[in-house]
């Protein structure tokens, strides 16, 4: 059997190697998204072990820009079990690796009244650590319950088709 040079690129699949650990549902009723980018992150080594456990929370998180830096503030990665003191804060600010034309496109928008940054996902991309983020304005009252109710008239469809076809 011939190795081909190219082995580590053949195993790369978008699906297959992309690992959830962490999602915002919430964010996706709170806010509507203007806009998605997906950003690396700077992390510690016990941070990483504790994603590999699957324990993460990004609910109450937001992002800040501030000078030309993107910061993930408020993701809480629980301390690894066996880190003993080499163990990391688990609510620190964390820097999100981003270009530059990213962050000033994005600035802009931001400043603008009602505009923020919300990350919607952690996830593994083959063994680097990504975070999704939006530019989200937030939702009123009335536009909640609209897309509460558009969810729930799509959901009915579905029953109904799947009805009919058994």
């Amino acid at each position: 059997m011939a190795k081909s040079n190219n082995s580590k690129s053949a195993n790369k699949g978008p699906a297959a190697q992309q690992r959830t650990v962490s999602k915002n549902r919430r964010a996706l009723y709170e806010y509507e998204i203007l806009d998605e980018l997906e950003f690396g992150i700077a992390l510690v080594g016990t941070e990483v072990k504790g994603l590999r456990e699957g324990q993460c929370s990004i609910s109450e998180a937001y992002c800040r820009l501030r000078g030309d830096e993107l910061w993930l503030i408020g993701m809480h990665v629980p301390e690894y079990s066996c880190g003993n003191v080499h163990n990391h804060q688990p609510t620190r600010e964390r820097k999100l690796l981003a270009h530059a034309h990213q962050l000033r496109k994005w600035g802009k928008q931001v400043a603008q009244k009602g505009t923020t940054i919300v990350p919607l996902e952690v996830y593994f991309s083959g063994h680097l650590v990504k975070v999704k983020c939006a530019l989200c304005r937030g939702k009123q009252r009335h536009d909640k319950r609209q897309s509460k109710r558009e969810a729930d008239d799509r959901r009915d469809m579905d029953r109904a088709r799947r009805r009919g076809r058994m």
